[in-house]
């Protein structure tokens, strides 16, 4: 039996846990990963590091490489994962044009445990005080087709599990929408 072709994109807010799941999911289910930040330009996380939150025409260009690299992944690999906030509908709808059955798991999670887990880290070059910006940009994804709403305050392996199971249910070419809320 053919294994299914399957291409997910781990979304949300900086802090929400992205690549921790999208590692473990693409683990779990064979995929292969993509960390949408090893896409942004020099000049995105220069201005990310001083403290600017992106705007449109920044991301427009890291949007285009994520979905290029996407496509690529998608036509040649089974199983795809990436990781990319994607926090408006206009985003999403760009990845969807590289591949239209892109499924999101949208890591939900409230905004001051955003800030906190930001500020704990040290390797990563978006600072807390931008935490509010990505709040103000993110257009929930929920109730949008083949879309999965997490919470993100719930252990790795439960999320990972929860992502798992639905991932299971879809074929990359069906146009189910799942609005249920993982709690």
């Amino acid at each position: 039996m053919e294994e299914k072709r399957l291409a997910i994109a781990v979304m949300g807010v900086a802090g929400c846990g992205k690549t921790s799941v999208a590692t473990a999911l693409a683990s779990q289910i064979g995929g292969y990963l993509i960390e949408g930040d090893a896409f942004h330009p020099p000049a995105n996380v220069a201005k990310m590091q001083a403290g600017i939150p992106l705007d449109d025409t920044d991301r427009a260009g890291w949007l285009d490489r994520l979905a290029d690299e996407l496509h690529r992944a998608y036509i040649t690999h089974c199983r795809t994962v990436m990781t990319c906030s994607a926090l408006k509908y206009r985003y999403r709808q760009r990845l969807r044009e590289a591949v239209p059955a892109l499924g999101f798991v949208f890591l939900d999670l409230p905004i001051d445990v955003a800030a906190q887990r930001v500020a704990q880290r040290s390797s990563h070059f978006m600072p807390a005080s931008l935490v509010a910006s990505q709040f103000a940009a993110l257009e929930s994804p929920t109730g949008e087709p083949l879309t999965l709403t997490v919470d993100a305050m719930l252990p790795l392996f439960d999320i990972t599990r929860v992502a798992a199971t639905w991932c299971e249910t879809l074929d990359g070419e069906s146009a189910v929408t799942d609005k249920k809320r993982a709690e």
